[in-house]
């Protein structure tokens, strides 16, 4: 599949006039909880030609290409990438920490990630990651028989909370090492390890599982945040004049061999 991947990105490369900075793999494949069939989110930031920008017009700078059901492609301008770093955007950090990568470009990543703890905002991936729990929770009260895939969607952001309130950075993608840093070992690691084993191979009929459990450390651990999200102060950093020389390096970077 990667050579599948590889081969589309560079398609769109041709067909969208682009370069391809960065893409990676998004969803359970990067949180460490596939199973057998799950598809490939392939996501990416692109860079235009410079002429692209010099427009008085608003035009699109997303690229949204699902290929079928088990592939499915969306990228990112670089000045929609980098205005939503200026905010620390949880979704596109995420993209940044992903450890499926399948193209890497030019110097925007290292200098993304040199910048990203001074960028980094705890409060805004707080109030995103418990509204993602929150909002996954409402849904799994309602689906019968329990799904072990939905639960899994309210822990880890509910665990990525857990890491930012700890080490007020950015958490890791991968559920295992969110796991390991923020849970003692107990009955609550020992529920969500069965969790992840029943999603990864598809086994909700057969392994056992209390869901008391894991509903009573999703309630508590949710009023828990709501409160501590509360003192959070957002920083008051400006980093506007920063990513507008990224912006103007990468650009000349990308298109150095072009006329344009």
């Amino acid at each position: 599949m990667k050579d599948r991947i590889i081969k589309e990105l560079k398609r769109l490369e041709r067909e969208f006039e682009v370069k391809i900075c960065y893409a990676v793999e998004a969803g359970s494949r990067a949180w460490g909880t596939p199973s057998k069939d799950s598809d490939y989110d392939v996501r990416f930031i692109y860079v235009h030609k410079k002429d692209w920008y010099l427009s008085i017009d608003q035009k699109k700078d997303v690229i949204e290409q699902p290929i079928n059901e088990q592939l499915d492609l969306s990228g990112w301008d670089l000045r929609k990438a980098l205005q939503l770093f200026r905010k620390s955007n949880p979704s596109l950090l995420e993209w940044l920490h992903s450890n499926i990568v399948y193209s890497q470009a030019f110097s925007l990543l290292e200098k993304m990630k040199q910048l990203e703890n001074q960028v980094f905002q705890p409060k805004a991936s707080l109030f995103h990651y418990l509204n993602m729990a929150k909002a996954n929770y409402r849904i799994c009260l309602q689906t019968e028989p329990i799904n072990s895939k939905c639960y899994l969607n309210v822990i880890r952001p509910i665990l990525a909370c857990m890491w930012i309130e700890k080490q007020n950075r950015f958490p890791p993608n991968d559920i295992h090492s969110l796991l390991g840093n923020v849970i003692v070992e107990g009955e609550i690691k020992r529920a969500i390890l069965t969790l992840i084993e029943r999603k990864v191979n598809r086994g909700d009929n057969q392994k056992q599982l209390n869901i008391s459990i894991i509903q009573n450390f999703i309630e508590e651990e949710i009023q828990y945040l709501e409160d501590y999200s509360k003192d959070i102060e957002a920083p008051k950093q400006e980093f506007t004049a920063t990513l507008n020389e990224l912006f103007r390096h990468v650009l000349v970077e990308a298109w150095k061999d072009n006329d344009q």
